[in-house]
């Protein structure tokens, strides 16, 4: 089997498919908007809206053509190889050389960012990033993720050398713990781009301490991040293991939205706890894992998947190239699909958590003013959502919760 041929030819499906969603979600733009959200848009804000999706989808386009092409050329000319060759003849050394060379492949996508967080996002009031952070924060992103990429790779070789055809189960699971560790590390590794402070005594900090107490969970802390320093969108969440939680609100949230549609946001958080969705994406997340384990496992036992790119032996760095940017990319919307429909479930139940809290009102208002703030796609192609949206649609979430309400 002509190797090569096959990835190119994956890389070239997955790009063909992911650029077909994008057009139909561009071509959502001109259904009808639903009833129970046609409120939410005036017809300037509507204008703007359609502007900036037209605007970030014409980039997003530019970009995937960029970043494709240059995958093309690199698989097809075996630059991975040939950067390697520059390095000492050492696995370690390979790892890294492949890593580092994907990740200065990748900075190609560094203009079409610029562009689309200082002039786009800037242009329709969402960026407040200077030059300084937006550089600033790549450099921090580079240097992660090159450090995190070599040392997943040397962990697959450690283990592949260690118990050879175990490696799926172990790795599968190795992968999984260290999922769970970046997690873990979340708030400490958020530090690094952000500044956090204790929400301030008074009514807000008072209501939910006392929802979430009332429901078992006990909170660290409750920490404001000043997210307005890089953009006016807004979100909250939850961070920590167990019932120890830590709550995080954006500054940009805390100021826009009232006490009330602030506890409806957190009692929706709050009933993912109580039905354990973080559990059982965790689950979800390790059957991903065996995936690329045995992915992991057939490309390691496959030497020609290497040679025919220019490598002499086994590259446990490209090895993690091909899985992550041509086979698991390509089977990935199917996972997707399944993952999604758990997720879709879990957002109706969590949001009748709040309805029972009594924040069903509340949890409405909020909602529409965050896809408001955030110009989010009130009619998007039922394909669309089928194929990649982990929550409902506004309209669909507006429809249950009233139906909830009322019962």
């Amino acid at each position: 089997m002509n190797y090569k041929v096959l990835v190119l030819v994956l890389l070239t499906v997955n790009f063909m498919f992911r650029q077909g969603v994008k057009f139909l979600d561009w071509k959502s733009m001109k259904n009808p908007v639903p009833a129970n959200v046609d409120d939410i848009f005036d017809e300037e804000t509507y204008r703007k809206w359609k502007g900036y999706h037209t605007e970030k989808a014409r980039l997003g386009i530019i970009s995937a053509v960029c970043e494709f092409v240059m995958m093309l050329l690199a698989f097809g000319f075996n630059w991975y190889a040939d950067f390697a060759g520059l390095f000492p003849a050492h696995p370690v050394w390979g790892i890294f050389a492949v890593m580092l060379f994907d990740s200065l492949l990748h900075l190609i996508e560094l203009p079409f960012s610029y562009y689309d967080d200082m002039k786009i996002e800037g242009k329709y009031g969402f960026n407040r990033s200077t030059k300084k952070t937006f550089w600033a924060d790549q450099a921090k992103n580079f240097c992660i993720d090159l450090v995190v990429l070599t040392l997943i790779g040397m962990l697959i070789m450690a283990i592949h050398r260690w118990l050879g055809d175990w490696l799926i189960p172990v790795m599968a699971t190795a992968l999984t713990f260290l999922i769970l560790v970046v997690a873990f590390l979340h708030p400490f590794l958020s530090k690094i781009f952000n500044h956090f402070e204790d929400l301030e005594d008074g009514e807000l900090k008072e209501r939910l301490t006392a929802l979430l107490q009332k429901n078992g969970f006990h909170v660290r802390a409750i920490r404001v991040m000043d997210a307005s320093r890089r953009t006016t969108k807004m979100n909250a969440y939850f961070t920590g293991f167990g019932k120890m939680k830590t709550i995080v609100l954006y500054d940009t949230l805390k100021e826009a939205l009232s006490v009330d549609e602030i506890c409806a946001v957190f009692a929706h958080e709050m009933g993912h706890g109580l039905h354990k969705d973080t559990l059982k994406s965790r689950i979800l997340t390790f059957v991903q894992m065996l995936i690329l384990a045995f992915m992991a496992w057939f490309t390691l036992r496959t030497p020609e998947l290497f040679t025919e790119f220019g490598f002499q032996d086994v590259n446990y760095g490209f090895a993690m190239i091909l899985i992550m940017s041509v086979v698991f990319s390509a089977i990935s919307p199917l996972y997707e699909v399944i993952a999604n429909v758990f997720s879709r479930r879990a957002e109706y139940r969590a949001d009748e958590q709040a309805v029972k809290e009594g924040y069903a009102d509340a949890l409405v208002s909020a909602l529409k003013f965050l896809a408001k703030s955030n110009y989010v796609n009130l009619s998007p192609d039922p394909l669309v959502v089928m194929l990649q949206y982990s929550h409902p649609t506004l309209s669909q979430r507006i429809d249950a919760i009233e139906k909830r309400n009322v019962e």
